[in-house]
């Protein structure tokens, strides 16, 4: 189990070293910050002085080492538009980016499993391709389309809910719903392929020839050995939850970290760019982690496959 570990955290490491450091380098390559905040009439001299207090007149390799080992000392950088911490920018946004995602990822969960497993349960049957035929729409439409289609119905024709901010409640169910049906559409086709695939197994035709409930065999035999392939997917949703709202929060006007960094992107404010796309990177590899230790728990068997693979 220890090795099983350690070669997951040291992959988790890996990957996100090789995140930070694409970053940084596509970062500093697709524009010159000192010109965008400082505008296009700016003096040369001004221009140039910005980019010495912020250190971009040193070569990239010498920039980018100086930043890891900011990085390894705890100092995250600092805004180039106001001169806090990123880190504070970042962090006064986590909560409201949590207030959307967690209730988005309840109703993944909460309609996504169970409309799978029904479909499965009652394969062929108009339900099942109900939930199929709903479950490839929400699919298919992206974020920003399903979000743009709930205003136009709920806000600008009913009326009944805010088409953006955060005044109340009421403004997050739609930025909710809109991230909330595409995950629960991903989540109801893998769940059912899931449980098809399982209820095609010969223990469970074994086991309904020896007279066991077919309650029983669901609950006790396929769902357990179903949720092994649908934890990878669970734990992708729970991985991207400050990633897939970037799109959402910049649409609703939702204050999130999602539309800090599209903000930040756009003025080439570096070190918020860095700090959040590094919060996204260790969220996701934290979700991979866990997942992969789920795995060992659920099927004891990959637990030696690292050692296996040693052996030989």
């Amino acid at each position: 189990m220890l090795r099983f570990l350690f070669f997951r955290l040291l992959r988790a490491a890996v990957t996100i070293v090789m995140v930070v450091s694409f970053a940084f380098v596509v970062l500093r390559l697709s524009g010159d910050p000192a010109q965008i905040i400082m505008g296009a009439d700016a003096p040369p001299e001004a221009v140039d002085a910005f980019r010495a207090a912020w250190g971009l007149d040193q070569p990239l390799w010498r920039q980018y080492f100086h930043y890891f080992g900011a990085i390894l000392s705890g100092d995250l950088g600092r805004s180039m538009r106001d001169g806090r911490d990123a880190i504070l920018l970042v962090v006064e946004r986590i909560p409201a980016t949590l207030a959307l995602t967690l209730p988005a990822l309840a109703i993944k969960l909460g309609l996504g499993i169970p409309a799978g497993v029904y479909a499965a349960l009652h394969r062929n049957s108009w339900a099942d391709r109900l939930v199929m035929l709903l479950a490839v729409a929400g699919f298919t439409v992206p974020s920003f389309v399903l979000g743009l289609l709930l205003v136009l119905l709920f806000a600008v024709q009913l009326g009944w809910l805010p088409s953006g901010g955060q005044e109340s409640w009421r403004h997050g169910i739609l930025p909710m719903l809109t991230l909330g049906i595409g995950g629960a559409a991903v989540l109801a086709r893998f769940t059912r392929s899931a449980m098809l695939e399982v209820l095609g197994q010969p223990y469970i035709r074994t086991a309904s020839a020896k007279g066991v409930p077919w309650r029983a065999v669901v609950w006790g035999h396929a769902l357990p050995n179903a949720a092994i392939p649908t934890v990878t997917i669970v734990g992708f949703m729970v991985g991207s939850l400050i990633a897939g709202a970037v799109v959402v929060e910049s649409v609703f006007s939702w204050p999130g970290v999602g539309r800090l960094l599209v903000v930040a992107v756009a003025n080439r404010d570096l070190a918020v760019v860095q700090c959040v796309l590094l919060l996204v990177a260790a969220t996701m590899v934290t979700a991979n982690l866990v997942v992969d230790l789920l795995y060992g728990l659920l099927d004891p068997r990959l637990r030696n496959q690292p050692r296996a693979a040693g052996a030989h």
